[in-house]
Formats: C-alpha cells, structure tokens, sequence
C-alpha cells in the first residue's frame, strides 16, 4: 500500500531538518567522546535502520526493490556513509559549529554539480559573486583554525569531502524519478549503508569496550540514532522529493549559527573573531546565493518604474 504525504508537510519536514541538523554536529561530537567514531556512527544507524523497518512492517508500508529503487538507495547512501563517517572521524579535530560552517558549502557544490548531472543552468554573475564570498569566509575559518593547531587540517579535508559526498548525493537523487514513500527511501538507504559501516568498524576498530562508554556518548547516539538518523533523513528525502537540491541544501545557511551557538554553551567551543568573520562571509555568500538574483530583479523593476 502506497502512503501519500500532503504537500502541506514540506514546511514541516525543512523546519525539522534545520532543528535536528542543528544539534547534529554536537551530537556527533559527544558520541564519539568515550565511543570509537566508526562504532558511534555503526550504532547510530543500526538503531535508526530497526525503528525505520519496524515502522515499515507495522504501518505496512511497502519498500519496493526494483531496479530504480535499488539505484535510488544506493546513491542515497552515497551521503550517509560519506557524509556521516567522515564527519564522525572529523570531530576528533573539529569543533560542532566548525563542522556545521563548513557543511554550509553544501548548497554551492550542489549548484555546481546540479550544472554538470542535471544540465542545470550555469551560475550567473550574482552566483558567482556569492561562491567568491562564501570561499573566502572559507578560507579565514581555515586560516584561523590551522593557526590555532596543526592537525587541525586533517579535520577540515575530511569534512570538505563529507560535504561534497552529502552534495552529491542530493543531486543524483534527483535523477531518479519514482513514487516513493520518505520513509521507505531511508530504510532502503540504510540497508544498503549499514554493511559499510560495519565494515569500516572492524577496519578501523572492531572492539567493544563497554566499561568505558560514558552516559552522555550513549545518549547522544540514542538521540542521532532516532532523530539525526531516522526523522532527519525522513524529513530530508522527503523535501528533497519536492524542491530542488540546491534549495534543500539551504537548511545549511541556518543551522551553523544554532550549532555554533550550542557548541559554546553546551560543550564550551571557542568561537574566536576570525571564526565569526569567517562564518560572517560564508553565510553572506549562501544568502547572496540563494536571494541575491530576485533582490536584483526586484532592485532593477523599482528603478524601471522610477
């Protein structure tokens, strides 16, 4: 039985992602404190994979497995296990706002890479400006965060390359044309993630230290498990069913002030001037981005009518 979800649902399902992605990074963070990153991000998705396939089998949901929805899973996955396990093994070197600042790029790659796989139209002088912009604010959070420690590029690498796998991913989901429920996409992406990410905990680590997990590592990963994962993903395939990949990946231009905000408070994270400049920029390239040509187009039709 196929389940429809109401248009109306799409402010919904945006106003959730911006909220659980704003506490995703911290969530990442504090998981990995006292649990191995591939484990906490193995946990994560086994617990979100069980809750999405007992949701499925209750509210008797089909998952289809044809060809077009085995493609739709594997390159959704593409995003999960890229954009999740690099950003795990990031948050050894990374603040949460960090991350969730540079995660704010999504919307730019996704641009460019909507040009090359759906021959989307190039970016216009308006666009090009905001990249400059948002690469430059880059570019003083890099600057600021290599000065403060040395390792900390390592960091930065693997969360550009989260980034841009999480972006691509986005896109090419949007060459699969099928009716789907939001519900059933994460459970599929999920079967076709969770193999990897076992095998990248018996790569990279393959114990199970239980005396040394700490209360609030569990929690967090209980939390990133249920809403980071499951109703995150929910919310997100299903805007992204709806709008444009590059509008989607807009949640990116709120949720580094709430994930920055939270980091300082909660995990006591330094925000010094070069990171609020830096942040400054990239945040003024997304809104340029994303307004700056209908703000032209209406600035040009009031001084036409003048």
């Amino acid at each position: 039985m196929s389940v429809v979800v109401l248009p109306k649902m799409v402010p919904v399902s945006f106003m959730l992602v911006v909220l659980i992605w704003s506490t995703t990074p911290l969530g990442i963070v504090w998981s990995s404190e006292s649990v191995h990153p591939t484990l906490a991000v193995l946990l994560r998705m086994l617990i979100a994979l069980l809750l999405g396939a007992s949701i499925l089998f209750f509210a008797r949901i089909r998952l289809p497995w044809n060809a077009n929805a085995r493609k739709l899973y594997r390159v959704s996955s593409i995003g999960i296990v890229g954009g999740m396990l690099l950003s795990y093994f990031a948050a050894s070197y990374l603040a949460s706002g960090t991350m969730s600042l540079v995660f704010g790029l999504a919307p730019l790659i996704s641009g460019l890479l909507a040009q090359k796989i759906l021959n989307e139209p190039k970016f216009s002088v308006v666009r090009l400006l905001a990249l400059i912009v948002s690469f430059i604010g880059l570019g003083i959070v890099c600057s600021s965060k290599l000065s403060l420690a040395s390792n900390s590029w390592i960091g930065l690498v693997l969360i550009l390359t989260a980034v841009s796998l999480f972006s691509l991913s986005g896109v090419l989901i949007k060459t699969v044309t099928i009716n789907i429920h939001p519900i059933a996409s994460t459970v599929g992406a999920l079967i076709y993630s969770t193999p990897v990410f076992i095998i990248a905990w018996l790569v990279f680590d393959g114990s199970l230290p239980v005396e040394t997990w700490q209360s609030r590592s569990l929690m967090a990963i209980a939390y990133l498990g249920v809403f980071g994962s499951l109703i995150g993903f929910i919310a997100y395939f299903y805007v992204l069913q709806h709008l444009q990949a590059s509008t989607v990946a807009l949640v990116t231009l709120i949720t580094p002030v709430f994930a920055m905000m939270l980091g300082a408070q909660l995990n006591n994270e330094t925000i010094t001037p070069a990171l609020v400049i830096g942040a400054g920029f990239v945040l003024m390239g997304l809104t340029l981005f994303q307004f700056g040509e209908s703000l032209q187009v209406k600035a040009l039709q009031l001084i036409g009518k003048k």
